[in-house]
């Protein structure tokens, strides 16, 4: 009898999952539907310009290699002609004899400047688009006089780099590639309440202690280098995947097992890696970070940036905190809030894909030099 009543218990439990289990996926299925048929209303077919461009990659590994394919990728389909090589081959003698209309360099911090100018005494235009700004604005400030061209993924450099005599200075966010951030059916391993990933520099771990009794209530991710850094890290341990680099899918994978994504800036005085000590400059505009999590259909919750609004309606396409305290409280509203939740994430995602993309980047930057 009681070995019966064993087997019935096993039994109502395998049944009661299986009926978990159905309907999860029934409720995701539904979910990426939507996304989905989203996407479909804004494919977006960038033209196709008549030059021959020629892409210098940054060749530093993670995190830039991702962001050196995905570039790549797109600029081949957009241009006529595409060479690809990168600043550890002898870019002035391939632009030499390849004759480019352009030779657009990526980030180019570790890329000496007089080979620049002896790109440009060819008689062949150059780009930079900078990545890290305002990060490295003690190093960027004598590079970028060397080149015809100037991007920045941080407004507030704009006018830094016309000071110092650049002519052509253009405020250039980064953005996603879709075939890497969009809405995907995660594993189950990887389904959160609340994830975060980036590096724990040292302004991140301060707000973090703070809201870390928080966090332990909850099913939490966080991933990225140094967050033994936190006061707390033994009992926050078991919820941080610590010291990697996730490529893009994986990274994409995480925000989409997520309910919510946090996404916190880096301060533009923080110690850690920062060559922003003698410019000062200020950080107004969004990261990357904010496209990509827009794109993968997760709500995101953002510290204030004062350039958010360009990109996004806040409250409407995207939700924002400013003080550990306000974060907790949208934390807790959004996650006992599931229709709010998907609401503005449906719509982050849309907006994302209409206008935030690398093929829409690249098109405002060869519409400049290209007119």
């Amino acid at each position: 009898m009681a070995k019966r009543s064993t087997v019935q218990l096993v039994a109502g439990e395998v049944q009661r999952g299986r009926e978990a289990g159905f309907a999860k996926g029934v409720e995701h299925g539904r979910w990426y539907g939507k996304c989905e048929a989203a996407i479909s209303k804004v494919q977006f077919q960038p033209p196709v310009f008549p030059v021959h461009v020629m892409f210098v990659a940054t060749a530093k590994g993670y995190p830039y290699a991702p962001l050196d394919a995905a570039i790549a990728d797109t600029l081949r389909s957009m241009t006529a002609r595409f060479s690809l090589t990168n600043v550890e081959q002898p870019v002035v003698q391939q632009a030499g004899m390849l004759r480019p209309d352009v030779v657009i360099f990526l980030d180019g911090l570790q890329y000496p400047p007089d080979q620049v100018d002896a790109i440009r005494a060819l008689g062949i235009r150059t780009a930079i688009w900078f990545t890290d700004d305002p990060y490295y604005s003690d190093i960027t400030r004598s590079l970028a006089p060397h080149y015809d061209y100037v991007f920045t993924l941080e407004s507030n450099c704009v006018e830094f780099y016309r000071q110092l005599g650049c002519q052509n200075v253009f405020y250039l966010p980064l953005g996603v590639n879709p075939a890497e951030f969009r809405p995907r059916n995660p594993d189950l391993s990887l389904r959160r309440e609340i994830s975060f990933v980036g590096s724990a520099y040292h302004k991140r771990v301060d707000f973090f202690n703070q809201i870390t009794p928080y966090l332990l209530t909850r099913d939490v991710s966080i991933t990225g280098l140094w967050w033994d850094r936190l006061n707390d890290y033994k009992l926050m341990q078991s919820r941080v995947r610590a010291g990697q680099w996730m490529g893009p899918l994986e990274t994409a994978a995480t925000y989409n097992g997520a309910k919510i994504v946090i996404n916190m800036h880096r301060a533009h005085d923080d110690e850690t890696f920062n060559s922003n000590n003698e410019s000062q400059l200020t950080a107004i505009s969004p990261n990357p970070r904010t496209f990509e999590i827009s794109a993968c259909g997760t709500l995101q919750l953002t510290d204030i940036r004062d350039d958010l609004a360009r990109f996004y309606v806040p409250g409407v396409e995207i939700d924002t905190y400013s003080s550990p305290q306000e974060l907790v409280q949208k934390l807790d509203y959004y996650l006992n809030n599931e229709e709010a939740r998907q609401a503005i994430a449906l719509r982050a995602m849309y907006r994302t894909m209409k206008e935030h993309t690398y093929a829409h980047r690249l098109t405002t930057m060869l519409s400049v030099m290209f007119p």
